[in-house]
C-alpha cells in the first residue's frame, strides 16, 4: 500500500528487514491508512527492487530508501522499520537535514553498520551455502533455523507462518551472493546520540538475547527514547501480534 491516504495525513514510511518485502507490514499499513499517509517501501535487492546491483550495506541500504521517499515527494515522515530496516530509519534520522524524519518507530533495531553477533553468524552462513548449494537451500536454512522465525515455528497458525515463509522463499537472495563491498561505517554511537527526535524502541519478550542486547544499547544512546516489550512475541512482532504493536505504537503517535 503506497501513497495512501489523504494529503492533509503525515506520511508514515515502512521498511521491512532482510529476506523480506514491504507486505512484512501489511497490517499495519491497513491499521494506518486512516491517521496516515502510508508509504510501505522495499529494501535495495528485495521486492521489487529485488534485481537491483549491490553493494548491499546499511548505507546503500539507506540511500536506496531515502531516494524513493523524495520520488514520491516525500518531504518529512514518521518512520517504521524492523531490524535492517530500522537500521535505515536511524541512519537518515542521524544523517540528513533535521526534518526528513519526525519520529522513529523501530522494531528489534540493529545499529546501522553493525548487526548482532547472531546475525553476522547466520548471514555467512547462509551466504556460504548460496555459494556451495544454491539459493534454495540457503533460503531453506534461513527460513528453518534462523533464530527471529523460532516463534512463527511454535505457534505456525497464530504467527502466520505460512505466509512469512512465502515471503522469504520468494527472496531472490542478492544480498546474501552479491561480492561487492558496501560502505563502511565503524562505530555509529556518536552519531545516535544526535538523533533528536522522539523514538520508539519494541521488542518481542521472546526475542534473542542479542536483539534484545542491542536495542538496550541504542535505547541508552538516542536522547528521547521509549522502549517496549511485546509479551510473547519473538523476532517478528508487527507481524506476530499486529492488534497489541499497533496499540503500542498508536499512542506513541499520538503523543507527538
Amino acid at each position: 500500500m503506497n501513497g495512501s491516504g489523504s494529503d492533509s495525513l503525515p506520511w508514515l514510511v515502512m521498511v521491512h528487514g532482510m529476506s523480506q518485502d514491504r507486505r512484512i507490514f501489511d497490517r499495519q499499513a491497513e491499521a494506518f491508512s486512516n491517521t496516515h499517509r502510508i508509504l510501505a517501501l522495499d529494501l535495495l535487492g528485495h521486492g521489487a527492487a529485488s534485481d537491483a546491483s549491490g553493494p548491499f550495506g546499511h548505507v546503500e541500504f539507506s540511500n536506496h530508501i531515502l531516494g524513493q521517499m523524495r520520488a514520491h515527494g516525500v518531504a518529512h515522515a514518521r518512520f517504521w522499520g524492523t531490524h535492517t530496516g530500522a537500521a535505515v530509519g536511524l541512519y537518515l534520522a542521524a544523517t540528513e537535514p533535521p526534518g526528513l524524519i519526525d519520529a522513529l518507530v523501530l522494531e528489534a533495531p540493529v545499529i546501522p553498520g553493525r548487526n548482532p553477533d547472531v546475525a553476522n553468524e547466520t548471514i555467512a552462513r547462509v551466504r556460504r551455502i548460496a555459494a556451495e548449494a544454491g539459493m534454495e537451500e540457503a533460503r531453506r536454512v534461513w527460513w528453518e533455523e534462523s533464530c527471529w522465525f523460532e516463534t512463527m515455528h511454535a505457534d505456525p497458525e497464530r504467527r502466520r507462518a505460512v505466509e512469512q515463509r512465502r515471503i522469504v522463499e520468494e527472496f531472490k537472495g542478492r544480498p546474501w551472493t552479491d561480492t561487492t563491498t558496501p560502505i563502511a561505517l565503524g562505530d555509529f554511537g556518536p552519531a545516535l546520540a544526535r538523533i533528536a527526535i522522539p523514538v520508539l524502541i519494541y521488542n518481542g519478550s521472546l526475542d534473542h538475547e542479542d536483539f534484545l542486547s542491542m536495542s538496550a544499547e541504542i535505547a541508552g544512546l538516542v536522547p528521547a527514547c521509549e522502549t517496549a516489550r511485546i509479551e510473547g512475541a519473538g523476532g517478528f512482532p508487527a507481524w506476530e501480534d499486529s492488534e497489541t504493536v499497533n496499540q503500542t505504537v498508536t499512542a506513541f503517535l499520538k503523543s507527538l
